[in-house]
């Protein structure tokens, strides 16, 4: 049965529900094959081509089901799921980021997925990763790519100026210098988003909340030593000044894919990305190591990634169709196919054959995945980066102190957990 929400509301989201519905509202026919509905949220360009081509393969195989494509805007994908699943109905399948898994599960929008042919090679997944996609007890999800956040940088660059990987940020610092006197190039550009900050907070041995204290940390003396460092990247010989614009993003990635900035704090999912730009025409000149460490000595950055997820509220039928598609999507097989194409991080140790590991960008990153550090698992974890979000940008454009911004970012945290002590 499907969940019912306000008449206004139902209104306003009758676009989306009329392509989104899986169940019995998909037009299937009695005596039909079963359409089900895959939201993925993948880049449309550079991923999008290969799960379509596997979708093909599935349906080969299982004449009996037919997916739906559609490609929904990562940045929109959270509260269309949400307006959807609470409406007339949403996709059978969600490529779910990892946060949002415990806030999903928690409204009852997911299925569990345990006993499930979805999860049929479950001891496969890497332990963490199947952890990341429960909740309460339960698994919500199948992992079907992994990421974290590395320095990356340009090998030529660094070798030109005589200069190693960073191990600390101190050591980042002094490279950054010796790459702007040596190449005329700026060492490194970091970013404003709150995401990226994570890495200045697990340096300090902290996080913006301690869920086991039901304490919200992000103005602690740890967390303010982290964002100092942060602070610190913006301002110094070889270190580019933040960029507060919206573009923000695209403008970092592309300087660094054009050889115009040695070093940037950047994910997997960007190496394809990476390998277009005139800086890595040989991709063997991509340098992918750990974030460097705090004062804590501990280098760590988030675990990111995504699942895909089986809507809860359609009927039989088009659940277990959707567990089939999400076993087939998650298996070696497709996974090494993913990783070929589209240079993703498998989930599943048997995706990393010799010839997925040849990608000097997915070896790169896969060895820097052991340092990666889980996301609290909190229903309202995925929203606690929207007040930094707004905040460090105003802090790193000069407009506001550290000790204001990090407090502005504590009141608006105790708003979503309101529980937690400060």
């Amino acid at each position: 049965m499907r969940r019912g929400i306000a008449a206004t509301a139902l209104v306003a989201s009758f676009a989306l529900a009329a392509t989104a519905c899986g169940g019995s509202d998909s037009g299937d026919k009695a005596d039909g094959p079963v359409t089900i509905t895959w939201w993925d949220t993948s880049n449309a360009t550079n991923e999008a081509p290969t799960y379509q081509a596997l979708i093909k393969d599935f349906e080969a195989a299982n004449k009996g089901i037919k997916v739906k494509y559609v490609n929904v805007p990562f940045d929109q994908a959270q509260n269309k799921f949400d307006t959807a699943a609470g409406a007339s109905g949403a996709p059978d399948v969600l490529r779910s980021d990892v946060g949002w898994t415990p806030a999903f599960a928690k409204k009852g929008f997911f299925l569990p997925l345990d006993g499930t042919e979805a999860l049929a090679d479950q001891a496969k997944f890497k332990p963490n990763l199947i952890k990341q996609a429960q909740y309460d007890g339960k698994t919500y999800g199948v992992p079907f790519v992994t990421d974290t956040l590395a320095l990356v940088y340009n090998k030529q660059l660094f070798e030109k100026a005589g200069v190693e990987a960073p191990k600390t940020w101190d050591d980042l610092k002094a490279a950054a210098a010796t790459i702007k006197s040596k190449t005329g190039v700026d060492g490194y550009w970091g970013s404003t988003a709150a995401y990226y900050a994570q890495t200045f907070l697990y340096g300090e041995g902290t996080d913006t909340v301690d869920a086991a204290a039901k304490k919200i940390t992000v103005n602690s003396d740890a967390a303010k030593k982290g964002y100092g460092t942060w602070l610190s990247l913006f301002s110094g010989k070889g270190l580019h000044k933040a960029d507060t614009t919206a573009d923000a993003y695209a403008h970092i990635q592309d300087a660094f894919v054009n050889g115009k900035v040695a070093a940037i704090i950047q994910g997997p999912w960007e190496i394809t990305n990476f390998y277009k730009g005139t800086a890595f025409t040989d991709k063997n000149n991509l340098g992918i190591a750990t974030v460097p460490a705090g004062s804590s000595g501990k280098a760590g950055a988030p675990t990111g990634g995504h699942n895909l997820s089986v809507y809860a509220g359609s009927d039989s039928a088009h659940q277990k169709a959707a567990e089939k598609f999400v076993g087939f999507m998650t298996s070696a097989k497709s996974q090494t196919q993913i990783a070929l194409k589209n240079s993703t991080l498998p989930t599943r140790d048997d995706a990393y054959t010799a010839e997925v590991k040849a990608d000097p960008g997915i070896a790169g990153y896969q060895s820097v995945l052991s340092s990666a550090q889980p996301r609290v698992a909190l229903p309202e974890y995925s929203s606690l980066l929207t007040p930094l979000d707004t905040e460090l940008v105003k802090i790193a454009g000069g407009k506001e102190s550290l000790d204001k911004g990090l407090s502005n970012a504590e009141t608006a945290l105790a708003k979503l957990v309101p529980d937690f002590s400060k």
